[in-house]
């Protein structure tokens, strides 16, 4: 049980790489608490020990406030939210590139400001807690068509290293995770705006060395290292976890 006792937030936790990740937590003895947009995900937890469901839209401010502020303690936040635009530069617009940065970046800048000073209380005072931002390895490597989701997940990195410089001293760990193409809902929700889907899943795996798209239950252990006190030593990182994408 690596991470019995501590309490974590989890946004975007209604599927994918954010549900398997909640379940991965909460199966190590965490408190988690699970959040979404999406109420009617969040009833899957329903019943489900160690988790808490709580509604939640990033993109406000104030309502970030009031979760963490209703939380006993917080020790890992994991920033799950996220938007993928497909696009070159010449087809992207002025409300695409702010929305992105708003759901990528933005929301992980309030939800950190937010969880910071709670952490900073932990152990006594002496502070104690890991954050755990989702890049993506287009934060790393040039994708086609992936101009404002490379554009923000980069700054995800940057965002991510400038917590961990600041906050090193007093306990307070920040990495990122860069995963490749992860196999989920939103994927498939993206497969299907193509004229051919079966062409366009044959294309995403192709683009993948190991020849297969990844299950988020192959990124939740990842999460989980970070968040537990076996990564003690770890902060300021960004992770590939892709496959072979960046070899």
């Amino acid at each position: 049980m690596r991470l019995q006792g501590k309490t974590a937030l989890v946004t975007a936790a209604g599927q994918g790489i954010g549900k398997a990740s909640v379940l991965a937590m909460a199966a190590e003895g965490a408190q988690v608490w699970a959040t979404d947009v999406n109420e009617k995900l969040l009833a899957a937890y329903d019943g489900l020990p160690n988790i808490h469901a709580v509604a939640l839209n990033v993109l406000d401010k104030a309502a970030i406030a009031r979760v963490i502020a209703d939380m006993p303690a917080i020790h890992v936040l994991f920033n799950c939210a996220g938007f993928v635009h497909a696009g070159s530069i010449l087809q992207a617009t002025d409300e695409e590139w702010e929305f992105a940065f708003n759901l990528n970046v933005r929301s992980q800048y309030w939800t950190i400001q937010a969880a910071l000073p709670k952490m900073l209380t932990n152990n006594g005072g002496k502070g104690g807690g890991s954050i755990i931002n989702m890049a993506s390895v287009c934060s790393i490597k040039g994708l086609p068509n992936r101009f404002v989701y490379g554009a923000s997940k980069a700054a995800v990195i940057g965002l991510s290293k400038s917590v961990a410089a600041d906050f090193v001293m007093q306990g307070v760990r920040c990495n990122a995770i860069c995963p490749g193409t992860v196999d989920t809902p939103s994927l498939q929700d993206r497969i299907n705006v193509f004229e051919d889907p079966v062409e366009a899943r044959k294309n995403f795996v192709a683009r993948q060395p190991m020849g297969r798209l990844a299950q988020a239950h192959e990124i939740a252990p990842l999460v989980t290292f970070l968040a537990s006190d076996e990564s003690a030593f770890v902060t300021g990182q960004s992770y590939n976890i892709d496959g072979g994408m960046t070899i």
